[in-house]
């Protein structure tokens, strides 16, 4: 019994987290997760691109280039 009780209290941050998984895919809320990270992307990716505007048209036309 005392092993079992290790086990729960070193793992007990997986098991939540699988819990959660699991609640997850039954309400179907990680089309609504994974919507929020491909929003998030894009604003990362447009803040960067903002900011960095001659490096990004650099590496572009180099690529474009080995094309």
């Amino acid at each position: 019994m005392n092993d079992l009780k290790e086990f729960f209290l070193r793992y007990r941050g997986a098991i939540i987290g699988a819990i959660i998984a699991v609640i997850a895919l039954i309400l179907q809320i990680y089309k609504v997760i994974i919507g929020v990270l491909i929003i998030f992307l894009g604003i990362f990716i447009g803040n960067y691109v903002q900011h960095n505007k001659e490096m990004v048209k650099s590496v572009i036309k180099d690529f474009i280039d080995r094309l």
